[in-house]
């Protein structure tokens, strides 16, 4: 977590892993989550920051919240066994 937690987040979507050097761009529901999961929210905490901010609903909101761990698994940024408290 502690990778996660220093990743240098903008408003604007640029994400800086200070680590590797790399840089990623992230779309507003990718940043709400990334800051709710830097401030140790969990799962059911994270879909109620998206449906408040977003018209989003439903099954979306968990498939959302998946996919954006699922990625930053991919690069890295998390463990490969990191998982979202349910």
């Amino acid at each position: 977590m502690q990778r996660l937690k220093d990743l240098a987040v903008s408003e604007s979507g640029f994400v800086f892993d200070p680590f590797s050097g790399a840089t990623f761009t992230a779309n507003a529901s990718a940043l709400c989550i990334l800051e709710g999961l830097k401030r140790g929210l969990a799962f059911e905490q994270l879909q109620q920051e998206l449906a408040s901010r977003f018209e989003v609903r439903g099954e979306d909101l968990a498939r959302d919240v998946d996919d954006l761990v699922a990625s930053l698994r991919l690069y890295g940024l998390v463990p490969s066994d990191f998982a979202v408290t349910r």
